[in-house]
């Protein structure tokens, strides 16, 4: 049976997403879509193809391509020869570097606030009259970003009358983070600490159990084990020590001290996978470097294979990494984790240490609890 053609109206019904017979005759113009058959009556006859192709172009403009852009894809993809996949690539190449020139535009705007609302009282009172004069300026434009590099001299000249107040410049710049656990909000500002981008406090992710349950942890003297030596180094011994808390190395080889080296390192010898399998309950896992070392701990929970009190999962990697976490937040135990990208074996001993001090510092502290009562 011939399949039935469609109107222009039946053709944005089935495709969806805010088309409109109007835009479609648009990419006609355009060449985006191809001249459709006629009806006897001069009416537009689409095809299922015609429905994919468009289906194409909407999913392309939600991904954030120009419509330069989105036909230059499309008559790549209609190319049957081998040049199809590096063109493809080139595309998608010139799209991201357009993208991460505006991410870099912002950036600089976003420092050169930062430099302003970090700024703690004691360089504000010295240099009240050169703030004064930032009050004039537009800082979200380039030439506002350009007249800020002519006072930064004024701005820089006594810093180093006083050490800088952490505490009271992430006031200014993190942001507002009052519904959640003070605990919470000392991890965050730590993490952010550790690595100097205030927009890391956007992509920390905490299981609604993951305080609890490292209290408990580390309350019963609960092994530490880390994935590779770099991340077991930079983990508070005193006071793990004073709680009674062994750390040990999954990856038990002093020479692996990259993410590269400790991800084939995993792969390559079977020793570390079986090691895995047998980890102690109730112990606590902190990944680093390795994003296949969280994955096959997110494997073996979901198999009960292990079953950790909580896992910090902060990997680094550009595309294992961020699957790695997003499986992670899958799982039914307590975690810590960073979305995205973002990571590496500093920040997951940060998030563990800062833990680590809150149940020394405030062993009675129940903040979280209280927290989780009004959600």
């Amino acid at each position: 049976m011939k399949a039935r053609c469609l109107t222009i109206k039946e053709l944005t019904e089935a495709v969806g997403g805010g088309i409109t017979p109007r835009m479609v005759r648009h990419y006609h113009q355009l060449g985006l879509l191809p001249q459709p058959m006629r009806s006897p009556g001069n009416y537009r006859l689409y095809t299922q193809t015609d429905v994919n192709r468009l289906q194409r172009i909407v999913a392309l403009k939600q991904q954030g391509f120009q419509l330069n852009h989105i036909r230059h894809i499309l008559a790549v993809e209609l190319e049957a020869d081998t040049t199809i996949e590096t063109r493809l690539i080139a595309s998608l190449q010139q799209q991201y570097r357009a993208v991460m020139q505006q991410m870099s535009q912002l950036r600089q705007t976003a420092s050169a606030l930062e430099s302003l609302l970090g700024r703690d009282r004691n360089c504000q009172l010295i240099q009240a009259e050169v703030l004064a004069q930032l009050k004039l300026l537009e800082v979200e434009t380039k030439v506002g970003v350009g007249q800020l590099e002519k006072l930064w001299s004024g701005l820089d000249a006594n810093v180093h009358a006083h050490p800088e107040d952490f505490h009271e410049s992430l006031q200014y710049l993190l942001p507002d983070l009052c519904d959640r656990p003070v605990i919470e909000q000392d991890l965050i500002s730590k993490l952010v600490l550790a690595c100097g981008d205030v927009s890391l406090a956007s992509f920390v992710r905490l299981h609604p159990e993951a305080i609890a349950a490292s209290r408990e942890a580390f309350k019963s003297g609960c092994p530490i084990i880390a994935d590779i030596s770099t991340v077991a180094g930079a983990l508070d011994q005193t006071r793990l020590i004073h709680l009674g808390c062994r750390i040990e190395t999954l990856i038990d080889n002093p020479h692996i001290t990259t993410a590269k080296e400790a991800e084939l390192a995993f792969w390559q010898e079977r020793k570390w996978r079986e090691k895995l399998q047998q980890l102690e309950k109730g112990c606590v896992l902190i990944v680093g470097y390795a994003p296949s070392v969280l994955l096959a701990i997110c494997e073996a929970i979901a198999e009960q294979q292990i079953q950790p009190a909580l896992v910090i999962g902060m990997p680094i990697g550009f595309s294992h990494a961020p699957a790695a976490k997003r499986q992670l937040m899958q799982t039914s135990i307590a975690w810590i984790t960073i979305e995205g990208t973002l990571g590496g074996g500093l920040l997951a001993a940060t998030a563990l240490n800062a833990l680590v001090e809150s149940v020394i510092d405030k062993p009675e502290c129940h903040c979280y609890l209280q927290h989780k009562s009004k959600g």
